[in-house]
C-alpha cells in the first residue's frame, strides 16, 4: 500500500453486486458474507513520503456473527428492515499475533539518525458493524472497534520521536481524507422520499431468518429490532484491556568512558487499566449524543453548552 497526497474517489457501488450482476443486496452479498475466512499468515507494506512501515497477522479469522458478537445461524448475522431499505450485518476479526514496524525513509527530510518504531501484540479482534443501503449497498454508517487485550510497548525517546514526525507527515493526507468523508456525508446519510417509496419483496427464508428465534417478523418487530441495534452514525473505537508503557532514555552515549551529558538515562513507566477511545467523525455541534457507546450524564451539560455556541454562531451568521 502506498499513501495518496490527494485522496482518491470513492469506491461507488459494491463490486460483488456488479460482478454478479445486480445492483442492490441480494444473493451474491449473502454468499460473500457468510464465507469463513482463514489465513494463516499476512504481511502488508505500506509506503509513505516520510516512512515504510509493516504489518504483520499470524492465524487471521474473519467470520460473520450475530448483533451479540457471538457465531450462530448466518440468517442471525444480518438484520433487513424492508420498510427502511437497509441492512445490518456484523463481522469480526481476530488473530493471534500482531507486529508493526516502522522506520523512516532515506529521502533527506529526516533525521539521518532514527530508531525503528516496533510493536508486538497477542491476541486481538476487531468488531465491524456496518449499515448499507438495500438497493445500491452503499455503506450508510459503520463501526469499527479494535479490541486488544493485556499489551506491553517499550519506548525509546528516539523512538518516540519518530512517531511524531511518523504522525506529522500522515496528517496532511488524514486531513484531507476527513474533508472528502465530510463533504461527502450529507450525500450518503440522506434520503430522499423517493429512495424511501420502494415496495418491500415478498418475506423469503432469509428475511425471516434475519430476527432472533420466538419473534414474527412483522413490520414493528423488524423495526424494533433494527432500532436496537441501528448505528446513527459512523465511529471508530479502541479498548485496550490493560496497557504497561515503558519509556525509556537512549540519547546518552560514552565517549572515552565518560558519559557525555554528565548524567544517567531516566526510564518512566505508564500503566493505563481498560483505556478507550472512541471517535465520532460525523458528529455535528449540537446533536444529542446519547447513543454514544459510553454516554454519561455529564455530556448533557456538554451538549447544552455546544448547542448554545451553535445558535451564537448561527445569529452572528444571520447578521452578516
Amino acid at each position: 500500500m502506498r499513501t495518496c497526497e490527494e485522496p482518491r474517489p470513492p469506491n461507488g457501488q459494491s463490486p460483488i453486486a456488479l460482478a454478479a450482476g445486480q445492483s442492490e443486496y441480494g444473493f451474491a452479498e449473502k454468499v460473500v458474507e457468510g464465507m469463513f475466512i482463514v489465513v494463516n499468515s499476512i504481511t502488508i507494506k505500506i509506503h509513505s513520503k516520510a516512512f515504510h512501515a509493516s504489518f504483520e497477522l499470524w492465524q487471521l479469522q474473519g467470520y460473520s456473527v450475530n448483533p451479540n458478537w457471538q457465531q450462530s445461524d448466518l440468517r442471525l448475522t444480518r438484520i433487513t428492515d424492508p420498510q427502511r431499505g437497509e441492512v445490518l450485518t456484523f463481522k469480526e476479526l481476530t488473530w493471534q499475533t500482531l507486529r508493526i514496524e516502522a522506520d523512516a525513509t532515506d529521502n533527506g527530510d529526516q533525521d539521518p539518525v532514527t530508531t525503528p518504531l516496533r510493536l508486538i501484540t497477542n491476541q486481538g479482534r476487531i468488531r465491524i458493524s456496518l449499515k448499507r443501503r438495500t438497493k445500491d449497498c452503499n455503506v450508510v454508517a459503520s463501526k469499527l472497534m479494535f479490541l486488544l487485550d493485556d499489551l506491553l510497548w517499550v519506548l525509546t525517546d528516539s523512538q518516540l520521536k519518530a512517531m511524531m514526525k511518523y504522525a506529522e507527515s500522515l496528517s496532511e493526507a488524514m486531513e484531507k481524507s476527513a474533508q472528502q468523508r465530510k463533504s461527502m456525508a450529507p450525500e450518503s446519510v440522506q434520503v430522499s422520499e423517493h429512495d424511501l417509496d420502494i415496495t418491500p419483496p415478498a418475506p423469503s427464508a432469509q428475511q425471516s431468518w434475519s430476527q432472533p428465534f420466538g419473534v414474527s417478523p412483522n413490520a414493528s418487530s423488524i423495526s424494533q429490532y433494527f432500532d436496537k441495534h441501528d448505528m446513527k452514525e459512523s465511529s471508530y473505537h479502541l479498548l485496550i484491556s490493560r496497557l504497561d508503557l515503558h519509556i525509556c532514555d537512549d540519547s546518552h552515549t560514552r565517549e572515552s568512558g565518560v558519559l557525555k551529558h554528565g548524567m544517567l538515562g531516566g526510564a518512566m513507566q505508564l500503566t493505563f487499566r481498560r483505556m478507550a477511545f472512541d471517535y465520532y467523525p460525523f458528529h455535528r455541534a449540537g446533536d444529542a449524543c446519547k447513543h454514544w457507546v459510553r454516554y454519561s450524564e455529564a455530556m448533557e451539560t456538554r451538549g447544552q453548552w455546544a448547542k448554545k455556541l451553535v445558535g451564537e454562531f448561527q445569529s452572528k451568521i444571520e447578521k452578516l
